[in-house]
C-alpha cells in the first residue's frame, strides 16, 4: 500500500475516489478494484482514504484504451445518513443495473440532483439537519410535484409513516430496517433497467 505523498509543484491535482470515479465514467466500485488490482496508482492518505493523480488517470485511460463512456441504466440517488445502508443499497442496485450516487445528506442529495438529474431518489426520513421530508418538500419546489419518483424509508414503517409518505407526494415506503430485495423489486417497479 502507497503512502500519500507530500504534494510539490509538480506533482499535478488530486482527486478523491468520488472524483476519480467521475473523471474515468466509472463506478466508485469499479475504480477501487481497478485500484486494488494495481491497474490504477493508489495513494493512501493517513487516515486510510484513497486518492488519486489526475495525470495518473489520465495515462490509464490513453493506456488502456478506456474511453468516457456514458454509463448504463438509469440513475438512482440514495440519501442516507447511515453510510453500511448507502453501501449495502449502492452493491445491491448496481448490481441489477443501475447507476446509484449515494449521498450521506439532503443537502449532498439536493447538490447531486443539481449536478445530474436522477430517475429515482431513494430517501431516508430521519436525518440530522434536513430531513428527508424536507428535502422532498424542497425537491418538490424545485422540480414540480411527481417530477422525480421517491421512495421513502424509515424506522417508523406503521401505516402513519405510509400514508404520510403518501400524502407528501412519495411514489413508495418501506421500512427500515428493510429488505434489500423488497426495495430493488421496488425500485424495479418504478424505474425498469
Amino acid at each position: 500500500m502507497n503512502r500519500f505523498p507530500p504534494i510539490g509543484p509538480d506533482d499535478g491535482e488530486w482527486l478523491t475516489l468520488g472524483q476519480a470515479a467521475k473523471f474515468l465514467g466509472v463506478a466508485q466500485s469499479t475504480i477501487r478494484k481497478w485500484s486494488d488490482g494495481g491497474q490504477v496508482p493508489t495513494f493512501y492518505t493517513p487516515g486510510g482514504h484513497r486518492r488519486y493523480r489526475r495525470a495518473d488517470l489520465q495515462q490509464f485511460l490513453d493506456r488502456s484504451g478506456t474511453a468516457r463512456r456514458p454509463r448504463e441504466g438509469p440513475v438512482v440517488l440514495l440519501v442516507d445518513d447511515d453510510e453500511h445502508v448507502r453501501e449495502l443499497v449502492r452493491v445491491n442496485l448496481e448490481n441489477e443495473g443501475y447507476r446509484v450516487r449515494a449521498c450521506g445528506s439532503a443537502v449532498e442529495g439536493m447538490a447531486a440532483l443539481a449536478e445530474e438529474r436522477a430517475d429515482l431518489v431513494l430517501l431516508d426520513v430521519l436525518m440530522p439537519q434536513v430531513d428527508g421530508w424536507e428535502m422532498l418538500r424542497r425537491m418538490q419546489e424545485e422540480f414540480g410535484s411527481g417530477a422525480i419518483p421517491v421512495v421513502m424509508f424509515s424506522g417508523s414503517a406503521d401505516d402513519v409513516a405510509r400514508k404520510e409518505a403518501t400524502t407528501r407526494g412519495a411514489s413508495g415506503f418501506v421500512g427500515k430496517p428493510f429488505d434489500v430485495a423488497q426495495l430493488v423489486e421496488q425500485t424495479k417497479s418504478i424505474v425498469p433497467v
